[in-house]
């Protein structure tokens, strides 16, 4: 969920790259060879994310994607992989991954941050007593500082990191069958 961000960057500037820059020499020669690079490539990347997704999620992926038949030639493969709605929902699933990694990895961050912070506020709390951390930690309300309070500190950041890891799981899962539905053509 970490890595979600910088993984959702790179598919983003992809996708909307490559979009405008297809978009953009459309009225050139050259456009048509670019626009068929830039979704082949959609689809490649389509593939990696997928063996991805089944190595860290466990959620079976296909291993390559359907084509016509080799026969057929060149230009049907390509016009089948222009008609192909994985290859469009695959585009749309590398731009969704933005929003998606920003929100996951703003919950992974806020959460290990908020539970970490629980579990070592006994450490402060001995650094402050003994004059080990000079600078005061300002808990509020001020109840919180005292020594009775520090078994109440350590407990919740115990249960937030447990659901967090719980949260975690969902996500993972619900990100598991959200890639399935984008990337992997319906049976």
């Amino acid at each position: 969920m970490l890595l979600s961000l910088i993984r959702g960057t790179l598919y983003f500037v992809f996708a909307v790259v490559g979009a405008a820059l297809s978009l953009g020499l459309s009225v050139l020669i050259i456009g048509v060879p670019i626009f068929l690079l830039f979704m082949a490539m959609a689809r490649v990347i389509s593939l990696g994310e997928g063996r991805l997704l089944e190595a860290t999620t466990g959620e079976r992926m296909p291993r390559r994607p359907l084509r016509s038949e080799p026969s057929a030639g060149f230009w049907a493969g390509v016009l089948d992989m222009v008609k192909d709605r994985r290859t469009w929902s695959t585009l749309a699933y590398l731009v969704l991954m933005l929003p998606l990694g920003i929100a996951y990895f703003t919950m992974t961050v806020v959460g290990l941050t908020l539970s970490l912070a629980f579990l070592s506020s006994p450490v402060f709390w001995l650094g402050h007593a003994f004059g080990w951390i000079p600078l005061s930690l300002g808990y509020q309300p001020h109840w919180l500082g005292s020594l009775w309070a520090m078994p109440f500190m350590v407990v919740t950041g115990v249960v937030l990191l447990t659901l967090l890891m719980h949260m975690s799981r969902g996500v993972v899962r619900f990100h598991a069958l959200f890639a399935k539905t984008l990337l992997v053509a319906p049976a």
